[in-house]
């Protein structure tokens, strides 16, 4: 057996001495110089340090058109946030192109006694001995009926339809403020704004044409001329609600009110007299109104006494006070050929109704 130096049949390796190119001897390694070598892996900062980048950089051009791509998406999120904002400040539930509401159509008549009113100081003895001594105390008067949905609103809803309801009926009908006139707010409020051009209208150019009647949106006396002796309004009445139509809900009031009045600035000293109101209001909503609460106030009649039938009771009664009795004459005149013309009307006030 030949040894290590000694190629087996005697033959010569290639690139051994004599045997061979030269040219690659340089490259030929033994098995004691190959597990001589020593193997060192590089760490990952030696890596990173001395070899290149894993991630190629992007071509300026690239990035100039990324940069483009971002600057319009926060444009277009700020139009987005901007549109948002501006809806906001519109009313919330405005529909484009929406119809107007239908005008408010109301009937006050006045109730004329036939004798002096009669008074006493006693405010409690005048309820006591009238028709109105088992009626509630104020809000207390208009209770909501059993709740129940319709075929399309939910029990929720009617009871919103209810409840604004009654809130008008106690802002346009008990606040101290809304009776004199000081304020009229608890009542605008709860409009639906469709109805604002009339109902400004209403109070700054009272007329009896069935449509511009104070009277007919609210209670108001005549601060001049009367106050309130008992600030603890008897109130009796019911509420109903039903559907109008598939996209309205309806609610009708129908309400007896009994004021005790005695004139302005005449003290606790003074007589009180009684002073009656019947009301019947009909309010629509529809499903935006549901959701601000507000309503449209359709339809109010409205019977009010004791008051004199000479006297226009559309921009707030001017009530007849203990001991007074009617001015002479009737109600204005009616011209028959003028066909928007409201039919003036005035009636009597029974001998068994509270005055």
């Amino acid at each position: 057996m030949g040894g290590p130096g000694e190629p087996p049949e005697g033959t010569t390796p290639e690139g051994a001495p004599g045997g061979g190119e030269d040219e690659y001897r340089s490259v030929v390694f033994d098995e004691s110089f190959v597990r001589a070598a020593r193997l060192q892996e590089f760490s990952a900062q030696e890596r990173i340090s001395d070899h290149a980048p894993a991630v190629r950089r992007r071509p300026a051009a690239l990035r100039r058109g990324l940069s483009r791509q971002v600057l319009l998406l926060v444009l277009l999120i700020a139009f987005a946030f901007s549109t948002a904002i501006y809806m906001g400040f519109r009313h919330p539930y405005q529909k484009p192109g929406a119809q107007p509401a239908q005008p408010l159509r109301t009937t006050v008549i006045p109730l004329a006694p036939r004798s002096a009113v009669p008074g006493s100081t006693d405010a409690e003895a005048l309820y006591a001995h009238s028709p109105a001594a088992g009626f509630r105390y104020g809000a207390e008067g208009f209770t909501l009926p059993g709740v129940r949905h319709t075929a399309h609103f939910a029990e929720s809803q009617v009871l919103s339809a209810l409840t604004t309801a009654k809130d008008y009926l106690v802002g346009s009908a008990l606040d101290p403020e809304v009776l004199t006139g000081a304020t009229v707010r608890p009542v605008r409020m709860l409009l639906d704004p469709r109805q604002f051009a009339q109902f400004d209208r209403s109070l700054a150019h009272p007329a009896a044409d069935n449509r511009h009647a104070v009277t007919g949106w609210l209670i108001r006396f005549d601060p001049a001329r009367a106050e309130l002796a008992d600030r603890r309004v008897r109130v009796r009445g019911t509420l109903r609600a039903a559907e109008a139509a598939s996209d309205t809900l309806e609610v009708v009031a129908d309400h007896t009110l009994v004021y005790a009045l005695r004139p302005a600035g005449s003290g606790a000293g003074a007589k009180a007299s009684l002073f009656t109101v019947r009301r019947e209001l009909t309010f629509r909503f529809d499903r935006g109104d549901l959701r601000v609460h507000q309503t449209e106030l359709a339809t109010a009649s409205v019977q009010a006494g004791p008051l004199s039938c000479a006297e226009d009771p559309s921009g707030g009664f001017l009530p007849l006070l203990a001991g007074q009795s009617p001015a002479p004459g009737g109600p204005a005149g009616t011209n028959p050929y003028a066909t928007d013309a409201a039919t003036a009307v005035c009636g009597t006030l029974a001998t068994a109704a509270p005055r």
